[in-house]
């Protein structure tokens, strides 16, 4: 086995790391579906990191003489640390990892860890490893290879944190489409908190998947050095076992998040209704069919203003829905299908034009395919905010009246044969052109680039019939100059058509040769 990861490493080193994992956790899988046996790996993991936090606080209470308090469940929390019953040790996972009932062992282990803490409660499997019967030895053996990540020892890099992010990545890759379900691309939620700038106030995800924004909202705090302190996380997920995983995905990460009592439908169990949020970030399902919204929910107060929501996609209620939970100052950036920019269908067009009169679309972008694991369509970026005024605080300028449209088709790279994303270029490029439009003087001056960028006003959009596809207004891009005079194209151009001219009279000679031949002659 590889060497205990005890000291910080390049990024490189690191990743080869995660890859080797990787690799050591897949073989081990047998028959076990992928879908299941992510939350066979990634429960391992999450256990492994909370232990090692927990030892760690046990260690620094003796080494204070305060052995006394080493078994006392307030000493733990008091540091944010989860309080760990003997039998719920990783210490005493590995000392029973080769013997038979290990599963057992491991159910209770998760079962008496959440029973401990309050804070996980419906977050952890349920009788998951005994009810889904993998292999002892690759059970055991999966253990040893997890036993390798040292979750504490470099306070500077959040290992456990990177692994679990790879994983997630890599579960969602190897899924397809349902690994959508609960992971979106690590550079699509990048790009959007690079918009959005999440530093204070509340961030909400309505349909919040493994928990990707949330994770990525506070990177961007940690990396502008604002306070995580300063930020609340609120969220809702439908399905039960990637609620559990987003519980757990913020758990390692040290985030806490209120997720709402349960798993629950975002449309008809509302767990935070009374919340006005200051951020949205969000993956909605895209083009959800028979959600049954305008059956049961006609006269909801979420599309008060607006049409009611076509039964056949929830696109438009996702949307409705999201705008209904903005603060005063709310500014939303979520992805929908590219579809969503120009329907008409069953009122979805008049959704859209009542949005823009009412000024609430901020900026749309268009994004390149290939970005995500369970979708080769493309795919866009809504800004959604209900205050376009002027905020010197901020550093904005007045708005009022524009939409900003952003055509990044071009942009990206592909990372395998299927597989694109948009670099750490790419995102500051996209985040640039918007902040400097809102006026932001330390990203520049806001130009319109053709077949790039246009600022356009209520009046344009109007002439498109409110269709909102960037690719109508920000128009084509120049051609560039290759400096070969207009005679000299004209003359090889010419050369070309007359040689291919030429070759098609001597091909149209031999098809009527064997036509001949065969008896259709003339």
């Amino acid at each position: 086995m590889a060497q205990k990861v005890t000291k910080k490493k390049a990024a490189k080193e690191q990743k080869s790391f995660e890859e080797s994992l990787w690799e050591t956790a897949t073989k081990l899988r047998g028959s076990v579906e992928s879908s299941e046996y992510k939350h066979v790996v990634l429960s391992l993991i999450f256990l492994k990191f909370v232990s090692d936090k927990f030892e760690e606080r046990r260690a620094e209470l003796i080494a204070d003489g305060k052995e006394q308090y080493a078994d006392m469940v307030e000493f733990y929390t008091m540091q944010n640390v989860f309080y760990l019953p003997e039998t719920s040790r990783w210490s005493y996972i590995q000392q029973h990892a080769k013997q038979g009932d290990i599963a057992i062992k491991i159910d209770s282990a998760l079962t008496a860890v959440e029973k401990s803490n309050a804070s996980l409660k419906g977050a952890l499997p349920d009788n998951y490893f005994s009810r889904l019967g993998l292999d002892g030895s690759k059970l055991s053996a999966l253990i040893d290879a997890i036993n390798n990540i040292d979750t504490v020892e470099d306070k500077e890099e959040d290992v456990v944190g990177r692994v679990y992010e790879y994983f997630l990545g890599k579960f969602a890759a190897s899924e397809g489409k349902l690994g959508g379900e609960f992971y979106t691309p690590k550079s699509v939620v990048n790009l959007i908190a690079e918009m959005i700038e999440p530093y204070k106030g509340k961030i909400y995800d309505p349909c919040c998947g493994s928990g990707g924004m949330f994770v990525q909202s506070m990177k961007f705090v940690q990396s502008h050095h604002g306070n995580t302190k300063d930020i609340s996380v609120y969220g809702q997920e439908f399905t039960a076992t990637t609620y559990k995983l987003a519980k757990m995905n913020l758990a390692v990460r040290g985030l806490s998040a209120n997720l709402g009592e349960v798993p629950a439908d975002t449309f008809f169990k509302d767990q935070h209704p009374d919340l006005k949020a200051d951020y949205i970030m969000a993956n909605p399902p895209f083009n959800l069919k028979d959600w049954r919204g305008a059956d049961e929910l006609v006269h909801d107060s979420r599309w008060s203003g607006y049409e009611t929501p076509p039964t056949g996609n929830a696109n438009y209620a996702w949307i409705l829905h999201m705008i209904s939970k903005l603060s005063e100052h709310g500014v939303a950036g979520f992805v929908l299908a590219n579809g969503s920019m120009s329907t008409n269908t069953k009122g979805e067009g008049a959704i859209r034009k009542k949005m823009v009169e009412n000024d609430l679309v901020d900026c749309m972008i268009a994004l390149p395919g290939q970005l995500f694991y369970t979708t080769q369509i493309p795919v866009c970026l809504w800004f959604l905010t209900k205050n376009k005024k002027a905020d010197s605080e901020r550093g904005y300028r007045n708005r009022e009246g524009e939409t900003l449209f952003i055509d990044a088709r071009k942009i990206g790279s592909m990372i395998s044969r299927t597989q694109k994303e948009l670099d750490v270029d790419d995102i500051a490029a996209i985040a640039k052109t918007y902040h400097a439009w809102r006026g932001e003087t330390k990203d520049g001056v806001y130009e319109d680039q053709p077949g790039y960028c246009k600022s356009a006003k209520l009046e344009e959009i109007r002439k498109h019939d409110f269709v909102l596809t960037p690719g109508r207004y920000v128009g084509a891009a120049p051609l560039e100059d290759d400096g070969i005079p207009f005679e000299t194209k004209m003359t090889e151009m010419s050369k070309t058509l007359y040689a291919q001219m030429k070759e098609s009279a001597t091909l149209d000679d031999v098809i009527r040769q064997n036509l001949k031949g065969l008896g259709y002659g003339e």
